[in-house]
Protein backbone atom coordinates (compact mmCIF):
# COMPACT_ATOMS: atom_id res chain seq x y z
CA UNK A 1 0.00 0.00 0.00
CA UNK A 2 2.65 2.20 1.09
CA UNK A 3 4.52 1.49 -1.76
CA UNK A 4 1.61 1.72 -4.30
CA UNK A 5 0.84 5.85 -2.90
CA UNK A 6 4.69 6.55 -3.14
CA UNK A 7 4.48 5.38 -7.44
CA UNK A 8 1.57 7.66 -7.07
CA UNK A 9 2.83 10.64 -5.55
CA UNK A 10 6.01 10.14 -7.83
CA UNK A 11 3.46 10.00 -10.92
CA UNK A 12 1.77 12.94 -9.97
CA UNK A 13 4.78 14.86 -9.15
CA UNK A 14 6.46 13.96 -12.24
CA UNK A 15 2.89 14.99 -14.17
CA UNK A 16 3.57 18.51 -12.04
CA UNK A 17 6.93 19.22 -13.34
CA UNK A 18 6.02 18.52 -16.83
CA UNK A 19 3.16 20.89 -16.49
CA UNK A 20 5.10 23.52 -15.40
CA UNK A 21 7.61 22.93 -17.57
CA UNK A 22 5.18 22.73 -20.88
CA UNK A 23 3.57 26.36 -19.08
CA UNK A 24 6.57 28.23 -18.13
CA UNK A 25 7.56 30.88 -19.93
CA UNK A 26 10.43 33.72 -20.14
CA UNK A 27 9.41 36.90 -21.59
CA UNK A 28 13.06 38.76 -22.02
CA UNK A 29 13.01 42.78 -20.70
CA UNK A 30 12.55 44.58 -24.09
CA UNK A 31 9.35 41.66 -25.57
CA UNK A 32 6.03 41.46 -24.94
CA UNK A 33 4.00 38.51 -24.66
CA UNK A 34 0.61 38.23 -26.51
CA UNK A 35 -1.67 35.43 -25.39
CA UNK A 36 -3.96 33.19 -27.85
CA UNK A 37 -6.27 31.04 -25.45
CA UNK A 38 -7.95 28.49 -28.39
CA UNK A 39 -7.37 31.70 -30.70
CA UNK A 40 -8.80 34.62 -29.26
CA UNK A 41 -6.97 37.45 -28.11
CA UNK A 42 -6.36 37.97 -24.27
CA UNK A 43 -6.27 41.12 -23.05
CA UNK A 44 -3.95 41.00 -20.53
CA UNK A 45 -0.53 41.54 -22.76
CA UNK A 46 2.49 39.59 -20.36
CA UNK A 47 5.34 42.14 -19.29
CA UNK A 48 8.97 40.87 -18.75
CA UNK A 49 9.59 38.49 -16.56
CA UNK A 50 8.63 34.53 -15.84
CA UNK A 51 5.07 33.73 -16.72
CA UNK A 52 2.45 30.89 -17.05
CA UNK A 53 0.26 29.99 -19.85
CA UNK A 54 -2.10 26.74 -20.44
CA UNK A 55 -0.36 24.24 -22.12
CA UNK A 56 -1.93 22.50 -25.37
CA UNK A 57 -4.63 25.83 -24.70
CA UNK A 58 -2.51 29.22 -25.03
CA UNK A 59 -0.27 30.36 -27.13
CA UNK A 60 2.37 33.08 -26.70
CA UNK A 61 3.58 35.38 -28.85
CA UNK A 62 6.84 37.35 -28.18
CA UNK A 63 7.08 40.67 -29.57
CA UNK A 64 10.02 42.70 -29.77
CA UNK A 65 9.53 46.32 -28.25
CA UNK A 66 13.12 47.85 -29.42
CA UNK A 67 13.83 50.43 -32.04
CA UNK A 68 14.44 48.13 -35.74
CA UNK A 69 16.95 49.70 -37.91
CA UNK A 70 16.18 48.52 -41.43
CA UNK A 71 17.57 49.35 -44.94
CA UNK A 72 15.51 50.29 -47.97
CA UNK A 73 16.05 48.72 -51.19
CA UNK A 74 17.37 51.38 -53.57
CA UNK A 75 14.40 52.60 -55.88
CA UNK A 76 14.57 53.70 -59.65
CA UNK A 77 12.65 56.04 -59.91
CA UNK A 78 11.89 59.60 -62.40
CA UNK A 79 12.54 63.51 -60.99
CA UNK A 80 9.56 66.12 -61.91
CA UNK A 81 11.89 67.14 -63.98
CA UNK A 82 13.09 64.33 -65.77
CA UNK A 83 15.96 63.15 -64.59
CA UNK A 84 16.63 59.21 -63.36
CA UNK A 85 17.97 58.37 -60.41
CA UNK A 86 18.52 55.97 -57.66
CA UNK A 87 17.69 56.43 -53.97
CA UNK A 88 17.92 54.19 -50.82
CA UNK A 89 16.97 55.35 -47.43
CA UNK A 90 16.91 53.43 -44.05
CA UNK A 91 13.95 53.59 -41.36
CA UNK A 92 13.68 53.81 -37.87
CA UNK A 93 10.49 52.09 -36.37
CA UNK A 94 9.72 50.37 -33.24
CA UNK A 95 5.89 48.59 -31.79
CA UNK A 96 4.03 50.72 -29.59
CA UNK A 97 0.99 47.98 -29.33
CA UNK A 98 1.66 44.17 -29.05
CA UNK A 99 -1.12 43.28 -29.79
CA UNK A 100 -1.93 45.37 -32.47
CA UNK A 101 0.95 44.25 -34.37
CA UNK A 102 0.42 40.86 -33.38
CA UNK A 103 -3.67 40.57 -35.15
CA UNK A 104 -4.15 43.62 -37.25
CA UNK A 105 -0.65 42.62 -39.69
CA UNK A 106 0.43 39.40 -40.86
CA UNK A 107 4.38 40.41 -40.49
CA UNK A 108 4.61 44.17 -39.73
CA UNK A 109 8.12 44.28 -40.97
CA UNK A 110 7.43 43.05 -44.16
CA UNK A 111 4.76 45.48 -43.95
CA UNK A 112 6.75 48.47 -43.16
CA UNK A 113 9.46 47.30 -45.48
CA UNK A 114 6.93 47.53 -48.68
CA UNK A 115 5.07 50.87 -47.47
CA UNK A 116 8.64 52.26 -47.22
CA UNK A 117 9.93 51.12 -50.79
CA UNK A 118 6.63 52.78 -52.42
CA UNK A 119 6.31 55.62 -50.13
CA UNK A 120 10.32 56.34 -51.41
CA UNK A 121 9.30 55.86 -55.05
CA UNK A 122 6.13 58.60 -54.97
CA UNK A 123 8.99 60.73 -53.24
CA UNK A 124 11.06 60.67 -56.06
CA UNK A 125 8.03 61.32 -58.42
CA UNK A 126 6.90 64.17 -56.14
CA UNK A 127 10.46 65.98 -56.14
CA UNK A 128 13.14 67.89 -58.38
CA UNK A 129 16.79 66.57 -58.31
CA UNK A 130 17.93 70.06 -56.64
CA UNK A 131 15.16 69.02 -53.96
CA UNK A 132 17.01 65.31 -53.57
CA UNK A 133 20.65 66.91 -53.53
CA UNK A 134 19.74 70.11 -51.03
CA UNK A 135 16.53 69.75 -49.51
CA UNK A 136 16.60 65.98 -48.06
CA UNK A 137 15.35 67.38 -44.50
CA UNK A 138 12.26 68.13 -45.79
CA UNK A 139 11.73 65.13 -48.19
CA UNK A 140 12.36 63.03 -44.83
CA UNK A 141 9.72 64.34 -42.86
CA UNK A 142 7.06 63.88 -46.10
CA UNK A 143 8.00 60.43 -46.32
CA UNK A 144 7.96 59.98 -42.24
CA UNK A 145 4.19 60.74 -42.35
CA UNK A 146 3.73 58.77 -45.61
CA UNK A 147 4.76 55.39 -43.98
CA UNK A 148 3.74 56.50 -40.62
CA UNK A 149 0.07 56.95 -41.46
CA UNK A 150 -0.77 53.53 -42.11
CA UNK A 151 1.66 52.29 -39.61
CA UNK A 152 -0.12 53.98 -36.70
CA UNK A 153 -3.09 51.02 -37.46
CA UNK A 154 -0.54 47.94 -36.77
CA UNK A 155 0.51 49.27 -33.87
CA UNK A 156 3.84 50.44 -35.39
CA UNK A 157 5.65 54.03 -34.68
CA UNK A 158 7.76 55.64 -37.09
CA UNK A 159 10.68 57.44 -35.10
CA UNK A 160 12.94 58.88 -38.30
CA UNK A 161 13.36 57.90 -42.24
CA UNK A 162 16.69 59.38 -43.66
CA UNK A 163 17.49 58.91 -47.13
CA UNK A 164 21.26 58.36 -47.77
CA UNK A 165 22.29 58.30 -51.09
CA UNK A 166 21.19 59.96 -54.16
CA UNK A 167 22.77 58.07 -56.89
CA UNK A 168 22.96 59.93 -60.61
CA UNK A 169 23.95 58.83 -64.22
CA UNK A 170 27.61 59.81 -65.34
CA UNK A 171 26.28 62.26 -68.02
CA UNK A 172 24.23 64.07 -65.07
CA UNK A 173 27.21 63.91 -63.11
CA UNK A 174 29.69 65.78 -65.71
CA UNK A 175 26.58 68.51 -66.61
CA UNK A 176 26.50 69.09 -62.94
CA UNK A 177 30.67 69.00 -62.71
CA UNK A 178 30.35 71.64 -65.83
CA UNK A 179 28.19 73.57 -64.43
CA UNK A 180 29.87 74.29 -60.92
CA UNK A 181 33.49 74.73 -62.50
CA UNK A 182 31.43 77.17 -64.49
CA UNK A 183 29.91 79.21 -61.65
CA UNK A 184 33.37 78.93 -59.76
CA UNK A 185 35.15 80.46 -62.48
CA UNK A 186 32.10 82.95 -62.56
CA UNK A 187 32.66 84.17 -58.97
CA UNK A 188 36.20 84.12 -59.49
CA UNK A 189 36.38 86.58 -62.32
CA UNK A 190 33.35 88.80 -59.76
CA UNK A 191 35.91 89.24 -57.33
CA UNK A 192 39.16 89.99 -59.62
CA UNK A 193 37.10 92.68 -61.45
CA UNK A 194 35.73 94.13 -57.87
CA UNK A 195 39.19 94.05 -56.46
CA UNK A 196 40.73 95.65 -59.50
CA UNK A 197 38.12 98.36 -58.96
CA UNK A 198 39.01 99.06 -54.97
CA UNK A 199 42.51 99.16 -56.35
CA UNK A 200 42.09 101.16 -58.97
CA UNK A 201 39.96 103.57 -56.73
CA UNK A 202 42.50 103.54 -53.94
CA UNK A 203 45.36 104.35 -56.73
CA UNK A 204 43.22 107.17 -57.92
CA UNK A 205 43.07 108.43 -54.28
CA UNK A 206 47.14 108.32 -53.69
CA UNK A 207 47.69 110.26 -56.90
CA UNK A 208 45.49 113.16 -55.82
CA UNK A 209 47.57 112.95 -52.48
CA UNK A 210 50.77 113.14 -54.20
CA UNK A 211 49.86 115.76 -57.26
CA UNK A 212 49.19 118.67 -53.95
CA UNK A 213 52.38 116.94 -52.16
CA UNK A 214 55.29 116.83 -55.41
CA UNK A 215 57.60 115.94 -52.45
CA UNK A 216 55.45 112.73 -51.68
CA UNK A 217 56.35 111.38 -55.02
CA UNK A 218 60.27 111.58 -54.58
CA UNK A 219 59.89 109.50 -51.70
CA UNK A 220 57.94 106.98 -53.12
CA UNK A 221 61.03 106.89 -55.72
CA UNK A 222 63.11 106.60 -52.87
CA UNK A 223 61.27 103.61 -51.25
CA UNK A 224 61.01 101.64 -54.47
CA UNK A 225 64.43 102.18 -55.00
CA UNK A 226 65.32 100.74 -51.37
CA UNK A 227 62.65 98.21 -51.97
CA UNK A 228 64.74 96.62 -55.55
CA UNK A 229 67.88 97.30 -54.29
CA UNK A 230 67.30 95.05 -50.97
CA UNK A 231 67.25 91.86 -53.30
CA UNK A 232 70.61 92.11 -54.34
CA UNK A 233 70.09 92.79 -58.54
CA UNK A 234 73.16 93.83 -60.35
CA UNK A 235 71.12 96.19 -62.76
CA UNK A 236 68.27 98.79 -61.20
CA UNK A 237 66.07 100.30 -62.73
CA UNK A 238 65.62 103.89 -61.50
CA UNK A 239 62.39 105.22 -62.99
CA UNK A 240 62.45 109.19 -63.85
CA UNK A 241 59.76 111.47 -63.25
CA UNK A 242 58.69 113.34 -67.32
CA UNK A 243 57.48 115.93 -65.11
CA UNK A 244 61.10 116.80 -63.72
CA UNK A 245 62.25 116.50 -66.86
CA UNK A 246 59.61 119.49 -68.24
CA UNK A 247 60.72 121.68 -65.18
CA UNK A 248 63.93 121.31 -66.20
CA UNK A 249 63.13 122.38 -69.47
CA UNK A 250 61.35 125.38 -69.02
CA UNK A 251 63.45 126.45 -66.38
CA UNK A 252 66.35 126.21 -68.87
CA UNK A 253 63.60 128.79 -71.13
CA UNK A 254 63.57 131.11 -68.86
CA UNK A 255 67.11 131.68 -67.66
CA UNK A 256 68.57 135.57 -69.66
CA UNK A 257 70.55 134.70 -72.70
CA UNK A 258 73.84 136.33 -72.34
CA UNK A 259 74.45 139.42 -75.11
CA UNK A 260 76.29 139.93 -77.81
CA UNK A 261 79.99 141.27 -77.78
CA UNK A 262 79.09 143.71 -80.56
CA UNK A 263 75.87 144.40 -79.86
CA UNK A 264 76.25 144.77 -76.60
CA UNK A 265 78.89 147.24 -77.14
CA UNK A 266 76.42 148.87 -79.28
CA UNK A 267 73.34 148.92 -77.01
CA UNK A 268 75.78 150.19 -73.95
CA UNK A 269 76.85 153.66 -76.01
CA UNK A 270 80.37 153.04 -76.49
CA UNK A 271 82.20 156.01 -77.54
CA UNK A 272 83.24 155.41 -81.28
CA UNK A 273 86.69 156.74 -82.27
CA UNK A 274 85.79 160.31 -83.57
CA UNK A 275 84.43 160.65 -80.14
CA UNK A 276 81.13 160.63 -79.99
CA UNK A 277 78.47 158.59 -78.22
CA UNK A 278 76.67 155.57 -80.89
CA UNK A 279 73.23 155.05 -80.10
CA UNK A 280 72.94 151.80 -81.94
CA UNK A 281 71.50 153.17 -85.26
CA UNK A 282 73.08 155.72 -88.03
Amino acid sequence: MVEELVAAGVAAGSVGAVYVMAAARVVKQYERGVVLRLGKLQSAVRGPGFTMVVPFVDRLRKVNMQIVTMPVPAQDGITRDNVTVRVDAVIYFRVIDAAEAVVQVEDYRFAVSQMAQTSLRSIIGKSDLDDLLSNREQLNQGLELMIDSPAVGWGVQIDRVEIKDVSLPETMKRSMARQAEADRERRARVINADAELQASKKLAEAAHEMAEEPAALQLRLLQTVVAVAAEKNSTLVLPFPVELLRFLERAQQALPQPPDSGTGRAEAGEPDRSGGARTGQD
